[in-house]
């Protein structure tokens, strides 16, 4: 029989600490996480999407990374459904399914359960969440989150593999992908070609994806059954109310 454990879900806009309360959760809980994040699931994106490194994962085992080459095709359906078998597999094993990401039509698909093909799927078609499901939000005042993104682009320049990186891919793929020009690399690929300098490059990713960040935070926001916890307390309130459970 499967184990009843609720699956939790853990949402909140880019650099605003899920990965690594999620791990922390997962340590503490004998859990297993799912990463719902549309820019991991490429295959050789890693030092651009902020991927945690193996030591960064704390022994956890994490699903939903290096699903699918930069030029491959993947659906909300594709990634639906990987998930539902990954919580299916957790569960078996008696441990606690941790979903957590920044892609809210990723999330919403599987907390609200759409049913692909039967009509246009959107924001509007939320419903009843699934039972047993359970949401929470790290929130951040906005200028806080800013800083932590320029502090997270800062730190990714001075990784060495990142222009590596950056080269491997636009070696092998177009830049017209979307895949490619949804990461840092646009910015890396312009200082490597000699267009703008390093600091620039920092400021322009830093912008592109606080500008992402405000899109999730106004995406996440509609759904009122999300417990908003901050970054310090998010894993203590979890823990307390598994006891409800």
């Amino acid at each position: 029989m499967i184990s009843e454990k609720p699956v939790i879900v853990i949402v909140g806009p880019t650099a605003s600490g899920k990965t690594g309360a999620a791990i922390e959760l997962a340590q503490k809980i004998d859990g297993e996480i799912i990463a719902a994040d549309s820019r991991t699931i490429y295959k050789g994106m890693d030092i651009g999407t902020a991927k945690p490194s193996m030591k960064e994962r704390g022994g956890i085992l994490h699903y939903g990374f290096d699903l699918i080459e930069p030029d491959e095709h993947f659906t909300v359906f594709d990634w639906k459904k990987y998930a539902e078998d990954k919580i299916e597999e957790i569960k078996k094993k008696g441990k606690y399914p941790i979903v957590v990401g920044g892609t809210g039509l990723y999330i919403d698909s599987l907390i609200f359960n759409y049913r692909f093909g039967e009509h246009k799927i959107g924001a509007k078609d939320r419903k009843k969440m699934r039972p047993r499901y359970v949401v929470y939000g790290i929130k951040w005042d906005m200028e806080d989150l800013r800083g932590r993104i320029l502090q997270r682009e800062q730190k990714m320049f001075t990784n060495p593999e990142l222009m590596s990186e950056t080269v491997r891919l636009a070696e092998q793929f177009d830049w017209g992908l979307q895949s490619m020009r949804s990461n840092i690399y646009q910015f890396v690929w312009r200082v490597l070609m000699g267009e703008i300098e390093t600091e620039e490059a920092i400021t322009l990713g830093a912008l592109d994806d606080y500008h992402l960040a405000r899109r999730q935070m106004t995406w996440f926001k509609r759904n009122s059954e999300i417990k908003w916890c901050t970054l310090r307390e998010i894993v203590g309130v979890v823990i307390e109310d598994l006891d409800l459970f």
